[in-house]
């Protein structure tokens, strides 16, 4: 059974006339006749009665009436959803993005997506990049924004965007003076660490540089996400090491950079946009990938990123 057998039917029932009928389709009446009577040699039974010049439906006919123009219909409403979808005027895009990002300049950037395709519905979900790698690889997520190098080597294309600064976030003392414009990885030796839970990079990075300088960190809490990190942090229970971004409208704490031996321009993490190699991203993801790159690169021009932040050129 043919779509257009189908439409050729649908045609027929309405105005009860071969002739009228492929007319109105633009089409040959025999070719259409021939149409019809595939159909009903492929159902079994005879669609119309042909008694005395007069067009009829039996009930064959009178059965499948209904169900060819649902079906029809059907047709219908998922090519326009497609066109409309290619159109961008709906669709999808299901977003990962690390705490940092979503508490920084993301929200600039779906305001700026959605003000311009406000039809397309954003999904964003929050987590530690490794976690938000594994969403990705598994179809979960269209898109994430992760920190580079990814582990394991998932099935992944990444465009680097943007380069952050990490710093060690403390408690600032009213009327007392830093002592040290920034901090070796040396100095967290002994310190008291806020750390984030398993899944954060930023916990991965952490642990390693200072395994990496000759000793363990030692914990006061650990298992937070960052906003409660830089809660505790601010209560006092310790330093943390986070993206400089993340410490803008926080008076409560101060950021100082930390310097590795092999990195004296200071600690810096590379995020990148992300998605499955496999799967081509939709015309929504696309569009939001160029709203992304294209807010980073105005606000790189004029100044506006985060304190810390640079663009990836």
């Amino acid at each position: 059974m043919q779509l257009q057998q189908l439409a050729y039917f649908v045609a027929v029932a309405e105005v009860r006339h071969f002739t009228q009928a492929a007319e109105i389709l633009h089409v040959a009446q025999p070719s259409l006749s021939k149409q019809i009577r595939a159909l009903e040699a492929e159902l079994g039974a005879s669609l119309f009665s042909r008694a005395r010049g007069n067009i009829t439906l039996t009930p064959a006919g009178e059965t499948l009436l209904p169900l060819a123009k649902r079906i029809l219909a059907d047709v219908e409403t998922a090519r326009l959803e497609v066109q409309e979808l290619a159109g961008l005027r709906r669709g999808r895009v299901r977003l990962g993005a690390t705490p940092s990002l979503c508490a920084g300049l993301l929200g600039d950037v779906l305001r700026r997506f959605h003000d311009a395709y406000p039809g397309i519905r954003l999904i964003v979900e929050e987590g530690g990049s490794r976690d938000l790698v594994r969403d990705l690889t598994r179809g979960l997520l269209d898109l994430a924004l992760v920190i580079l190098p990814l582990h394991g080597d998932p099935p992944l294309e990444t465009t680097p965007v943007l380069r952050e600064n990490l710093v060690v976030a403390s408690p600032v003392e009213p009327g007392k003076v830093p002592r040290r414009s920034f901090l070796r990885i040396e100095d967290l030796r002994n310190r008291p660490l806020v750390m984030f839970r398993s899944g954060y990079d930023l916990r991965e990075a952490t642990i390693g540089a200072c395994r990496a300088a000759g000793f363990e960190p030692r914990f006061a809490v650990e298992g937070g996400e960052m906003d409660a990190v830089l809660r505790f942090v601010e209560a006092g229970l310790g330093i943390a090491v986070v993206p400089s971004m993340v410490l803008a409208g926080r008076p409560g704490l101060r950021g100082t950079p930390l310097v590795l031996p092999d990195e004296p321009a200071g600690l810096q993490r590379t995020i990148a946009l992300a998605h499955r190699k496999d799967v081509d991203p939709t015309h929504a993801s696309r569009a939001f990938c160029e709203t992304l790159e294209a807010y980073v690169a105005e606000a790189a021009r004029g100044g506006s990123l985060p304190a810390g932040v640079e663009a990836v050129s």
